[in-house]
């Protein structure tokens, strides 16, 4: 029995009870919180689960053969990001070879593997994610914010980092989503927006909601790769995309940014890092989540911008944001089970449950993070203190509390 014997080298903190394929308790841990007990229902986990557990473990929970019976499966996974962080050397080896085998990443590719997670059901991500549908880490400023509000400030926090003051501004949003981030610029500066998406879905949902805000005048959503984009702009934006650009094409990512970017503009990239040294993606998320998917560290995001014009400005840390933001989503999928079940299957509702979770622990425990980096190509083109971020932000705060967004939200298509 490998899986039970290699825990026993594993497990030093928490509690683990673990119930192998052939009716078996092991126990582990120091008998420290949390605690959590697992039932395995088939024998060939006992060995399988050891190949390759970062996988198999996700598998088994979403086929209904792991099973919990005390504790939550974020507590399982809380003690398995505690104690699993000296992998054997064969199994790194493995994983790095297989992170430089996935990362060529061509149009036609880079299109089926957004339309592979993007272009589900409509119905689903309107069960977990917020009114204006930001599939993105959240700010949250005091902790009690709903996630309404929360994605809002997330909006306004980039908003301000672009520096919206002048007219006439022509703005690239690159990954534009459902559309919210590029209808919020557009209205925040009366700015000509553009905005570009690999998704089927996201892009027709992007381009129903500028009309019927009346804003399809100055905010066009386009059906294209960043690579395809042409003209000039005053600000860049892109939010919860370059996860998606792969490792081989951070340098291409950055030139074309510096192609795209006025020489007076400033551009702002928002995306999940990783807080050490490069290591490739967990492998149950880029199975069955996001192919494709790779997280940068800032060393390998600041080697390829060694390679432009661009200059960095401003990086800001987001370290439990995207933890608070996860949980909101993951609790509105638990509650929503029956539906989900409803569109697709048990199957399906688990492996959501299961990436939900894995993420939110990755981001507490682990070596996730989000980044905003601010860019420019001259060093002048943003204030010399940060100082106008949190004074501008109070500003808008207190304006908005008398107004509303002319732009409706999704829930209302």
């Amino acid at each position: 029995m490998l899986f039970p014997a290699i825990l026993h080298s594993v497990v030093r903190v928490g509690s683990l009870h673990l119930i192998d394929g052939s009716g078996r308790t092991h126990e582990y841990g120091d008998g420290s919180l949390p605690r959590c007990t697992v039932r395995l229902g088939a024998r060939h986990l006992d060995y399988t689960l050891a190949l390759n557990p970062e996988l198999s473990i996700g598998e088994a929970y979403m086929d209904g053969l792991l099973t919990i019976e005390e504790g939550t499966l974020l507590d399982l996974l809380e003690i398995a990001a505690t104690n699993y962080s000296d992998k054997p050397a064969w199994f790194s080896l493995w994983s790095h070879t297989m992170r430089r085998l996935r990362q060529s990443n061509p149009v036609g590719r880079a299109r089926r593997n957004v339309a592979h997670h993007y272009d589900l059901s409509d119905e689903l991500y309107t069960l977990f994610l917020d009114e204006d549908r930001q599939y993105s880490c959240a700010y949250f400023i005091n902790g009690t914010e709903n996630l309404n509000a929360a994605q809002e400030n997330k909006k306004r926090h980039i908003a301000t980092k672009l520096l919206l003051g002048q007219k006439d501004l022509k703005i690239l949003d690159i990954g534009s989503g459902w559309g919210g981030l590029g209808l919020y610029l557009a209205e925040e500066a009366d700015a000509e927006v553009t905005g570009i998406t690999l998704s089927v879905e996201q892009h027709k949902m992007a381009q129903m909601r500028a009309a019927a805000a009346g804003l399809d005048n100055r905010v066009q959503f386009h059906l294209r790769d960043y690579r395809e984009q042409t003209g000039m702009f005053d600000r860049v934006v892109s939010v919860g995309m370059f996860e998606h650009v792969g490792r081989k094409n951070y340098s291409e990512f950055f030139k074309t940014v510096d192609r795209l970017l006025d020489a007076n503009g400033v551009a702002l990239l928002h995306s999940i890092g990783r807080s050490e040294t490069p290591s490739p993606i967990n492998p149950f998320i880029s199975k069955y989540i996001f192919p494709g998917a790779d997280l940068p560290s800032l060393s390998e995001v600041f080697a390829a911008l060694g390679q432009t014009d661009l200059i960095v400005t401003d990086v800001e840390i987001l370290l439990l944001h995207y933890a608070e933001t996860l949980r909101h989503w993951r609790n509105r999928v638990v509650a929503n089970r029956q539906n989900i079940v409803k569109l697709y299957d048990e199957r399906f509702f688990r492996m959501w449950e299961f990436y939900l979770a894995l993420c939110e622990v990755g981001f507490r425990c682990g070596s996730m993070m989000v980044f905003q980096m601010q860019l420019a190509k001259r060093s002048d083109a943003v204030p010399v203190t940060r100082d106008y971020i949190t004074d501008r932000e109070r500003q808008v705060r207190a304006l908005k509390q008398h107004m509303s967004t002319r732009y409706p939200p999704i829930g209302l298509f």
